[in-house]
């Protein structure tokens, strides 16, 4: 049976697609955006969460810790993470929960299950499910059975990709799926791997190759100050969008904010958000009127 890492279940989220959804986010990610707000979700591997805040200095995780990795301080705990093998005994045992784990395997017949006790809300709110991450497309394996048996129940099935896999990969993907939340970064593709970690050849060639199946398609942009608000990306942006087969595309732009710093503290990596900055409100009108002079609907996505 297929299975893969889930680092979160989302319920009743109304910002990943039409109507009321839950939305499935997996565990891995091939891109590495300096702005992520879901740094647990890069690693394919298992991970570990401490909240410093949240540790009453118990010492029930140094007892039941079987490697020695973890070691007590007056300030809090210290893991030792070339013993730790995130077998998770040490968060079991947190009384306070300053200790989470970030990723549990999963199996088709578990997540369905969990996806069908929310059908009463996408029946009332024409909503659905919603399969994120991380990169869900790098698990084609289970996402497929999981689009599969989606479709057999009349469940809407959305997926939120930043497109940066195999063509033959997406386009097997798209034969099950409702609709595509697509995330698009910049056009430069050198900044795109300076920003990423990787260039963005694959990610808009892709976005072609989907466009012209007739897929529908949300582009998804988000809006960091400094980065990619430029004159200059909004236009080619808006351009290359403008010249998608199919249907005119929408486009929601999401603006940065500094949201997931607990998130990179929790999981002892630093971030780059002292790089970072919000959008100012001009830049953000600009681009909005950019799009709908190119004929795009352009709105501020959650």
């Amino acid at each position: 049976m297929s299975t893969s890492l889930i680092f979160d279940i989302k319920r009743y989220a109304i910002n990943d697609g039409p109507g009321i959804r839950v939305v499935i986010f997996f565990k891995g990610c091939n891109l590495h955006c300096a702005w992520c707000h879901n740094p647990e979700s890069i690693s394919a591997e298992a991970g570990k969460m401490y909240t410093q805040s949240k540790c009453i200095r118990c010492g029930s995780c140094v007892v039941a810790c079987e490697q020695d990795a973890i070691s007590l301080f007056a300030d809090g705990i210290v893991i030792d993470q070339q013993r730790c093998v995130m077998c998770g005994k040490c968060c079991e045992a947190c009384p306070s929960m300053a200790l989470e784990m970030s990723g549990k395997v999963m199996s088709v017949d578990e997540i369905i299950g969990i996806i069908e006790k929310e059908r009463i809300f996408f029946e009332q709110s024409g909503g659905g499910v919603t399969f994120s991450g991380g990169e869900p497309l790098l698990h084609s394996e289970l996402l497929i059975k999981l689009l599969d048996e989606c479709g057999k129940r009349g469940i809407h099935r959305i997926v939120d990709t930043a497109g940066n896999v195999r063509e033959e990969t997406l386009l097997e993907v798209a034969k099950r799926t409702d609709m595509f939340l697509y995330d698009l970064k910049m056009m430069d593709s050198e900044l795109h791997k300076q920003w990423t970690g990787s260039d963005n050849s694959l990610i808009l060639q892709n976005l072609k190759k989907l466009a012209e199946t007739g897929a529908g398609i949300i582009i998804r942009i988000p809006l960091i100050g400094g980065v990619n608000d430029t004159d200059e990306n909004i236009e080619q942006t808006a351009r290359f969008i403008s010249e998608l087969a199919g249907d005119s595309k929408e486009v929601q732009l999401l603006p940065y904010h500094n949201i997931a710093r607990h998130k990179y503290q929790k999981l002892g990596i630093k971030d780059k958000s002292e790089k970072l900055r919000e959008p100012d409100k001009e830049a953000l009108s600009a681009a909005l009127e950019k799009f709908r002079k190119y004929g795009i609907k352009a709105g501020i996505g959650g």
